[in-house]
């Protein structure tokens, strides 16, 4: 019998968070026998998935070959089992991983299959969504050949990953149709109780759909889509029962949780998150398991600045660990959302833990800007192949500063 491969750092995942996790160790300590744990064969930089639907970036831009960025052993197989107590790792081929320390960087699972007859109709007769990258051509297209009528944009219960995204899209086919003067009756079915979890944003993304004559539907959440006549049901969440909308234009963000393998597994906690210490990013119950992105059960949003702040603090503290140094670095829960309000101008919506307001920069943060678009569709996408997938400290991106 083969020996099982043992590891000094395992890696969950070659998303945003697994990427820059492994490329931040290998620099800081390349002599560390490390593995990511990854099956898809490519990796696509998701926040240019609403460009994509906005027409302003091409598909191609988003994704490149897995095989490209890897910086390390590349395992191109999923996990289908956690096994902490034994710091081992089972695989869906049937193989296992031993390791000393895990870093589960999973990311989400999209749950599609909640939304009855979404299946059948995503994809044609004006039912699209930029959260499938395969579909944000089609989003646009949508838009392009959208001649007037009801457009209809959904969000479901948090926490979602890029809480902006399902608005984000309603905001550019808004703004195309206005410069081509088609007439939109737009509307916002959200099953939130505001425009945004950060009431100083909330109140200017008011303005923002009240200037583009789109009406907010709150406490609605999308249930079930009839392809064939066209037509959405929502759940209303007063517990006043369904309401049923006609649509000519359909864009829908999913339900989203933790991937299943999370959540049946003990480093889950009571939502399917992994169980993390929100500051230090280290594992509640076991001292060897860290996790970042979008599968962490930390109380900020999902989004790839999010990681940007995150790997940094748990590479340094995963080293601190290994060294018997005590784990002093910590994330504050900094968020950051560009909205694209329009093609040609951002809100930049930077916050922590608890709603706190925070600024890169020393300007007015409820203002939209036409600097913010450049960063969103030229700085944010060199940052994110050549600065945060490298493992390079975005404030320091010359050097390492992760080890001790």
């Amino acid at each position: 019998m083969a020996e099982t491969p043992h590891y000094d750092v395992l890696i969950i995942g070659g998303g945003t968070g697994g990427l820059a996790v492994a490329s931040a160790l290998a620099r800081a300590r390349p002599a560390l026998r490390t593995a990511v744990v990854e099956p898809k064969d490519t990796h696509d930089y998701q926040p240019g998935w609403t460009l994509v639907g906005g027409g302003t970036m091409k598909a191609e831009q988003t994704r490149r070959p897995m095989a490209r960025l890897m910086p390390t052993t590349w395992v191109r197989d999923a996990v289908a089992e956690f096994q902490p107590d034994a710091n081992e790792v089972l695989l869906a081929s049937g193989d296992r991983l031993r390791y000393d320390q895990l870093v589960v960087a999973a990311g989400l699972q999209l749950d599609w299959q909640r939304i009855e007859g979404l299946d059948d109709a995503l994809g044609r007769d004006g039912v699209t969504s930029n959260y499938r990258g395969d579909l944000a051509p089609y989003t646009w297209q949508c838009v392009q050949n959208f001649s007037g009528g009801r457009a209809l944009f959904t969000q479901p219960p948090m926490p979602i990953k890029c809480a902006g995204a399902p608005q984000k899209v309603l905001y550019l086919a808004a703004d195309a149709w206005r410069r081509r003067g088609v007439p939109a009756d737009v509307h916002f079915f959200n099953q939130g109780g505001a425009m945004f979890g950060v009431p100083l944003y909330a109140r200017s993304l008011d303005g923002v759909m009240a200037g583009y004559g789109a009406t907010p539907h709150f406490g609605h959440n999308l249930v079930a889509v009839d392809g064939a006549r066209r037509e959405a049901t929502f759940e209303r969440t007063d517990g006043s029962g369904r309401v049923t909308e006609h649509y000519d234009f359909l864009h829908v963000t999913p339900p989203q949780s933790a991937p299943d393998f999370i959540k049946s597994s003990p480093l889950a906690d009571a939502a399917g998150w992994v169980e993390v210490d929100r500051n230090s990013l280290r594992h509640v119950r076991y001292d060897n398991v860290f996790a970042l992105g979008d599968c962490a059960g930390t109380p900020n949003a999902k989004t790839a600045a999010a990681v940007r702040k995150q790997f940094p603090v748990l590479v340094a503290n995963l080293l601190a660990a290994r060294d018997g140094r005590a784990a002093n670095a910590g994330y504050d829960g900094y968020g950051g959302c560009p909205l694209t309000v329009e093609r040609g101008k951002v809100l930049l919506a930077e916050f922590c833990y608890d709603g706190k307001v925070v600024s890169t920069l020393p300007l007015d943060p409820t203002r939209s800007r036409r600097l913010y678009w450049w960063m969103k569709t030229a700085l944010f996408p060199w940052m994110y192949w050549h600065v945060i997938l490298r493992g390079r400290d975005w404030r320091h991106p010359a050097h390492t500063p992760h080890d001790g």
